[in-house]
């Protein structure tokens, strides 16, 4: 496992410990959950992105080909 080092304000590191401390974590630990889903929340959808994508599209309507009917098959058995 890999191992950061980083500076942040007196007052964060507080915070931080505090917050480590209510859910019984070593800091680290905590330290290390937060960063795991800092990464996860990145690869998901961003906030709000379907209310402002969906139902939005002002062009042309869409309109799907006829599909034509099924091909008949052979039964397995």
């Amino acid at each position: 496992m890999s191992q950061l080092h980083f500076y942040v304000p007196d007052e964060t590191e507080a915070e931080l410990r505090k917050r480590a401390k209510q859910l019984n974590l070593q800091l680290s630990r905590y330290l290390a959950k937060l960063a795991s889903q800092e990464v996860a929340r990145k690869s998901q959808w961003p906030d709000g992105y379907f209310e402002q994508v969906f139902g939005q599209w002002q062009g042309t309507p869409l309109s799907r080909a006829p599909q034509g009917d099924y091909e008949n098959r052979k039964d397995l058995l």
